[in-house]
């Protein structure tokens, strides 16, 4: 069976994309890679893109290679981001310097570590080092 390779893309839909894009763009330091009033991409690391739409903004769209099918979402959701172990106290600091509290920290099984916050949109956002999973 031919297997995936990863996750490309993770999208979040905002109620204020400005403010949500600028709070990525400040939290993983990185400039957009493409920015308009649909959407931000932002690099998100080792060949991952954040996609951020403007919620109900994000219907059919007609691109010069064919037709992007319209998607859109709402409700609480959570995303981790991948980070070495050794990282952990300077995400703590550069958390705190953000001003974003973190809202509970893990320690798991495997070893791993996770640090939760919220987004500006009230998203649940994880910082998580590896031996979290089996496959991390």
């Amino acid at each position: 069976m031919t297997r995936i390779r990863r996750i490309l893309e993770t999208v979040l839909y905002c109620d204020d994309l400005a403010r949500t894009a600028a709070f990525y763009q400040i939290l993983l330091g990185a400039s957009p890679m493409l920015s308009g009033d649909r959407l931000v991409a932002i690099d998100a690391g080792e060949g991952t893109v954040l996609l951020l739409f403007q919620r109900g903004n994000s219907g059919p769209l007609n691109a010069p290679g064919g037709l992007v099918p319209g998607h859109d979402g709402g409700g609480p959701v959570h995303l981790a981001f991948a980070i070495d172990a050794a990282d952990i106290d300077a995400w703590s600091t550069r958390l705190a310097q953000l001003g974003i509290d973190i809202e509970s920290r893990v320690r798991w099984e495997r070893g791993g570590l996770s640090l939760y916050f919220r987004d500006p949109d009230g998203r649940s956002v994880e910082l998580a080092t590896p031996g979290l999973w089996p496959s991390y």
